[in-house]
């Protein structure tokens, strides 16, 4: 009997794992995954990802099909590269996929998930969301900002203007991101920060290098066992500098405005009121003292939504000016076509405002076709999903990593007539449009998770844009031809070359 009872303890344990070993075989059998390329060891699929990874997973998808599951080192990772595809994703199942995945670069830099782009999906997200549509980048706010875009604008002609006197050609891609930069500065902070102002220097400095940080690849986060390399390439201390840096400045920024509101304050105590035209960092302090949204709010969430704007709508911007102005030049139809709708609704005034902008059918036209090939972000922000899912019959398990290929799905030649074509007629006549509602173009994403700043983007596009081709006629340097134009790009949808134009003005 001893004998039988050290027996069954002895196999007991070998049968113990037989019994899970099958039930887990079964259990795996039974799940259908999407399509997936070969991997390697410790890697996975990273080696495939290249020096422009939308491009090479475009190229993937066409092999393996619009649902790719790859491993990027440790992580299962969903690429999604259809219109029907993303509408699973975005609205069918938008709360399961509604998550952001922790990447250790934007944690630090954007305190820890404390702003709105890469918070977890939960209450404090839907908190800073709501104060983000409602109070930030509503449509009354973004138009109560009318006249100071209208200002920056101005100048930015005048300066150009000032270029025509010695027949040089102009740096548009410098002078944009200094426009697009001075606009938000003076919506968020209620002043500038350029080059030569006071401080501005430093924001610059730090402002670049928060873009050029949140766009690193860094291994530490799908293969976790390497997270030293970051300590020793430099890495780590880069992020560590940049976080304490900018803190330090929109700190300072925060009092400033504090002792600021404490000053103008009414002889009740109370801020002053919504109808007040305050930047962003007034109408948050406002939220803060007043509670008036039933938030609680801290400072860094302050900080985080702030750094927000600048993150997502400064670089962005710009970016989308910058090839839309290149199509233009390489483009000479559909230049004459913009110019001759400006020159029209202008009507011989000295420049367009922004109540001119809805007649420029032309014109949406040409930033939805800019953005349908360039997206500002092309692989999107990823996302997470929550707990096990069937997406058009695959199984997808919770917790995998998500990127939807905006960019291969604008150029899809099985919804675009000629996708590589840049035609802003092709939107003439359509109902489509980028406000998340049809898939097949879908630049600032789409659902719970879809860029809140859009209304805030593209004004600021159309106003500087209407006005390039009101004021000036274009030329490239040197009698280049349009068609000898460098449209390279870098490692993202970035120009690998400055844009460089001669601008003749038009009066």
């Amino acid at each position: 009997m001893i004998m039988n009872n050290i027996i069954i303890f002895a196999i007991f344990p070998s049968l113990l794992f037989i019994h899970l070993l099958i039930k887990w075989l079964c259990k795996t059998t039974h799940k259908k995954l999407p399509p997936s390329p070969p991997k390697l060891p410790v890697l996975g699929n990273l080696h495939q990802l290249g020096l422009f990874p939308h491009r090479s997973l475009c190229s993937l998808a066409q092999r393996y099909g619009p649902l790719m599951l790859l491993r990027f080192g440790s992580r299962p990772t969903l690429i999604v590269s259809s219109p029907d595809a993303a509408s699973e994703i975005m609205k069918t199942h938008d709360i399961i996929f509604s998550n952001r995945p922790r990447m250790s670069i934007a944690d630090r830099l954007l305190y820890e998930g404390k702003d709105v782009s890469t918070a977890p999906y939960g209450e404090y997200w839907r908190q800073m969301k709501s104060i983000c549509v409602v109070h930030l980048l509503s449509n009354k706010r973004v138009r109560s900002f009318g006249a100071e875009r209208e200002e920056e604008v101005a100048m930015f002609i005048g300066k150009i203007r000032e270029s025509c006197s010695f027949s040089l050609p102009v740096n548009l891609s410098e002078m944009l991101a200094t426009l697009t930069n001075d606009v938000t500065c003076r919506v968020a902070f209620g002043k500038k920060y350029s080059a030569g102002s006071e401080g501005g220097r430093e924001f610059q400095g730090l402002l670049g290098e928060l873009m050029s940080l949140l766009g690193v690849f860094n291994v530490g986060d799908f293969i976790p066992w390497l997270a030293w390399v970051n300590r020793i390439n430099g890495l780590e201390a880069r992020v560590k500098k940049v976080a304490k840096e900018f803190d330090k400045f929109l700190d300072a920024i925060v009092e400033q405005h504090i002792c600021s509101l404490k000053r103008e304050s009414n002889g009740d105590g109370s801020v002053r009121g919504e109808d007040h035209k305050n930047n962003l960092v007034d109408v948050l302090l406002a939220i803060q003292k007043d509670n008036v949204t039933g938030v609680a709010i801290d400072r860094e969430s302050i900080k985080a939504l702030i750094l927000d704007v600048f993150a997502a709508g400064t670089d962005t911007t710009y970016r989308v000016l910058e090839w839309a102005m290149s199509e233009l030049l390489r483009n000479p139809r559909v230049m004459k076509k913009l110019q001759n709708e400006a020159r029209g609704i202008a009507r011989g005034k000295t420049s367009i405002a922004e109540a001119d902008l809805q007649e420029m059918h032309y014109l949406k036209a040409l930033i939805k076709e800019t953005l349908r090939l360039y997206p500002p972000f092309p692989l999107l922000v990823p996302r997470e999903s929550t707990q096990d899912v069937n997406i058009k019959g695959y199984d997808i398990a919770a917790g995998t990593l998500v990127f939807t290929n905006a960019w291969a799905i604008g150029r899809d030649p099985s919804m675009w007539d000629e996708p590589e074509e840049f035609r802003p007629e092709r939107f003439l006549n359509s109902s489509i449009d980028f406000k998340g509602h049809d898939f097949q173009l879908i630049p600032f994403g789409a659902g719970r998770r879809g860029c809140p700043g859009i209304q805030f983007a593209i004004t600021t596009n159309e106003l500087v844009l209407a006005n390039l081709v009101h004021k000036f006629d274009w030329a490239l340097p040197g009698g280049a031809r349009a068609e000898d134009l460098d449209m390279s790009q870098s490692t993202t949808i970035v120009r690998k070359v400055p844009l460089l134009a001669v601008a003749i003005p038009n009066s």
